[in-house]
């Protein structure tokens, strides 16, 4: 053990930093910069990195970095074993070298690549119950001096801290986890699904949302198969004044016409062969609340009328009957079909579409927000988990790319299922692109390019690359343009030109 006299200073910001541990569950990357902070401030470094371990693919990443080459360097990452910071996870143990042009273990690589001139390293494990899941490096000593061992023995403190910091991290993400498992079941339970959405696109769909709901008019929802329609159409009930009204769902597409017509109105008893009995509809059973016409592009054109004069009256007859019924519904319509050009061609009423269209509400295909997949896939996973009893944790990053390289054309449905099947047949800790099974035939990537000429697909290929580096480096455009070699004006030149938003 290291004999030293306690410094004030150290104890403070050690006694400062154990408080926050308890408080920072909810952002940890902070309470980690933090750590590092104050611990490259007392051991007087120049630099310094904090290193994740993934035990999947055994790499280290630099999740933080400080220091005048910080950005350049979080490009970067090591393998278990690989240089000063490899060999210290690969063996669980400190090391100070303090003049590593002598140490073979030394990879110059790194420094080379951001031209930052590295004399000494001082390296410890960050451990959760002596489990190595971290590296705490601090690069050169202020002055040119020597890393001493209580300058270790104060960096292992440190250390130590960040574990616990993780540890409660993680089990804060358990918590919650498990409650948006309960308040899934709960909202299934009541008809409704969760509402997953990161990207900025749905974000604004959805403060679009907000704003409809109060409103009392009719919505045409339009979007891809598999978009989430019914999802938006559901928001819309649950934040609008009916929301402690029933919300009855209709699939248009779904029952022949004659069966249909009584699904929506209702019968009498004796109306035709088999009303043995009256039937209430689903207008009806809406009474109060919201009806959701999904596939209202296929209704058949003898239903259109009688639906123009339900949106118009809020009346209309049951099957066999010429009693008027009258409801108080508001009527949220879905279609993936081109409705205006229905409409043009004649075989969907104008004067239904324009009563529908009143407020029109596109959702985008999964394609044009690809911020939501990473979201949307962990959220499908942790339920498939809970549904199987299986404990798959995440996706590698090779499976993760592949997801968000492919084309998804079935949307956030067809996620929904490949990540369901590749839960159930994962033997391991991670899905990999093989589990995935979107590897088979033509992906994503290739469909974008067809029917496209060389020059159409060198741009679309330029968008898709420097987004993709926009999104590695948080948006921050200097330092996408240092990782891609180019100069911050011409990025940003390119990212008007390309329209990247």
């Amino acid at each position: 053990m290291v004999k030293t006299n306690i410094d004030p200073q150290k104890f403070e910001t050690f006694i400062e930093i154990n408080t926050l541990i308890n408080s920072y569950y909810a952002d940890p990357r902070a309470l980690l910069q933090r750590i590092l902070e104050s611990a490259t401030r007392l051991t007087a470094a120049e630099a310094s990195s904090l290193l994740l371990l993934k035990p999947e693919t055994g790499m280290l990443h630099f999740e933080i970095a400080l220091g005048s080459k910080g950005a350049e360097v979080k490009q970067f990452s090591l393998k278990r074993g690989e240089g000063i910071a490899g060999w210290v996870a690969e063996h669980n143990r400190s090391l100070i070298v303090n003049d590593v042009a002598q140490d073979p273990r030394f990879q110059s690589e790194i420094s080379t690549s951001i031209q930052f001139e590295t004399h000494a390293i001082l390296a410890v494990p960050m451990r959760i119950q002596d489990r190595c899941v971290g590296v705490l490096e601090m690069v050169n000593k202020r002055g040119r001096g020597v890393f001493t061992a209580e300058d270790q023995h104060w960096l292992e403190i440190f250390a130590t801290q960040a574990g616990l910091a993780i540890q409660n991290a993680k089990s804060f993400q358990a918590v919650r986890d498990q409650i948006d498992v309960l308040r899934d079941q709960m909202n299934g339970a009541q008809g409704y699904h969760t509402m997953i959405a990161e990207s900025r696109l749905m974000q604004e769909k959805l403060e679009l949302v907000a704003r409809i709901a109060e409103t009392d008019s009719s919505v045409l929802i339009l979007g891809e198969s598999g978009v989430g329609k019914e999802l938006i159409a559901e928001q819309i009930h649950k934040r609008s004044a009916r929301r402690n009204g029933p919300l009855v769902r209709v699939n248009c597409a779904a029952l022949p016409e004659p069966l249909l017509e009584s699904e929506l109105f209702g019968h009498v008893k004796g109306a035709f062969t088999d009303a043995d009995r009256d039937r209430t509809g689903r207008f009806e059973l809406a009474d109060g609340g919201t009806i959701f016409l999904d596939e209202i592009g296929d209704l058949p054109p003898a239903l259109q009328a009688k639906m123009l004069r339900v949106i118009q009256d809020r009346t209309f007859e049951r099957v066999g009957s010429s009693t008027p019924v009258r409801v108080n519904v508001r009527i949220l319509a879905a279609t993936n079909k081109d409705i205006a050009r229905a409409v043009d061609e004649g075989w969907f009423r104008s004067d239904l579409y324009y009563r529908l269209n009143v407020l029109p509400l596109e959702v985008p295909p999964l394609r044009r927000r690809r911020e939501d997949i990473p979201v949307l896939a962990e959220f499908f996973l942790k339920r498939v988990n809970q549904e199987t009893k299986k404990q798959v944790q995440g996706f590698t990053d090779e499976a993760m790319e592949t997801l968000l390289s492919y084309s998804w054309p079935g949307n956030v449905r067809e996620l929904e299922n490949v990540v369901e099947r590749a839960v159930v047949i994962c033997e391991k800790s991670y899905i990999s692109p093989a589990e995935l099974s979107l590897d088979h035939g033509r992906t994503g990537r290739d469909q974008q390019y067809e029917d496209k000429s060389l020059k159409e697909s060198v741009t679309l290929f330029k968008k898709h690359f420097i987004r993709n580096a926009l999104e590695r480096h948080g948006w921050h455009q200097t330092e996408t343009a240092k990782a891609l070699g180019i100069q911050r004006t011409y990025l940003s030149r390119l990212i008007k030109e390309l329209e990247i938003k």
